[in-house]
């Protein structure tokens, strides 16, 4: 029983997929905001770790 769908439910378009992968990064875009304003350390301990990551990566 891995199936996640039900036999009978059609499959999702590529724009419904689209919509709900828009809602979900929305979604966490706002829950980091939140975080970001509930605990300011952390977050800018992570902005930093991010800047380096982004310093170091060879392209």
């Amino acid at each position: 029983m891995a199936d996640t769908q039900p036999s009978d439910e059609v499959p999702e378009t590529a724009a419904q997929r689209r919509a709900r992968r828009a809602q979900f990064l929305r979604d966490l875009m706002e829950a980091r905001a939140l975080r970001d304003r509930v605990q300011p350390r952390r977050a800018r301990a992570a902005r930093m770790r991010q800047q380096m990551r982004m310093r170091t990566f060879r392209w």
